[in-house]
């Protein structure tokens, strides 16, 4: 495979670790801990599975006692059943909330916008359901609770007003960039075997990043 990948111009870096990366701007620069640096777009990411955390003071105290970053996964356990639940959201979100309603009493929609931009099928399901209530122009400030979650903080971006959401379980779906694609355990929690990270991530991926570089004004 490395042979493969190598006769098409891919360059091999051994013994090398990422300690940073920057991907605030275009093209994205990766730091490695011998001090080089790297600037590449896009990028794919193969490193295994992985979550983006909310950044709360009380995040790590309470993680999986109740904030959670896999709806699929942990959204049908007893803890969440007919309970409030909040999901910290992103643009891909709409149907892990709507997944969610099988087993909540109300699921607490916190976006950072004032919209959705999933499909506008899956934006009016989203929004159509009664069990959700959406949070606009909001991000999570805190996460409240010892043993069990209790209630999320919710900061309004536009004019800072703070509010509580009272819950019992945080679900987190964050941290999209664009360019930046993924493989492997990463993207799929499911699986977890190198066929498949090779053939429905890999190249997925793969081609999602072709596309994106098609799709960029030429310099």
């Amino acid at each position: 495979m490395q042979e493969q990948a190598a006769r098409f111009g891919t360059g091999v870096k051994y013994l090398a670790k990422i300690t940073a990366v920057g991907f605030s701007t275009q093209p994205f620069r990766i730091i490695l801990d011998s001090g080089d640096s790297i600037e590449s777009c896009p990028v794919i990411i193969a490193t295994g599975a992985y979550h983006w955390h909310l950044g709360v003071p009380s995040e790590p105290r309470i993680e999986n006692k109740g904030v959670t970053y896999c709806a699929m996964r942990d959204g049908a356990l007893p803890a969440f059943r007919n309970k409030s639940l909040v999901v910290v959201a992103s643009d891909s979100t709409c149907e892990k909330v709507l997944y969610l309603t099988r087993f909540s009493s109300i699921v607490y929609l916190v976006h950072r916008r004032d919209t959705l931009r999933a499909s506008r099928v899956m934006a009016e399901r989203t929004l159509s359901n009664p069990k959700i209530q959406p949070v606009w122009n909001s991000m999570a400030d805190n996460v409240f609770g010892g043993e069990e979650v209790r209630g999320v903080g919710s900061k309004e971006t536009v004019i800072r007003e703070l509010s509580t959401l009272g819950c019992s379980g945080v679900f987190v779906t964050i941290g999209h960039v664009p360019g930046v694609f993924v493989a492997g355990d990463c993207a799929d929690f499911v699986y977890s075997r190198a066929i498949t990270a090779a053939d429905m991530g890999g190249c997925i991926a793969a081609t999602a990043a072709e596309r994106f570089l098609a799709l960029q004004p030429s310099s």
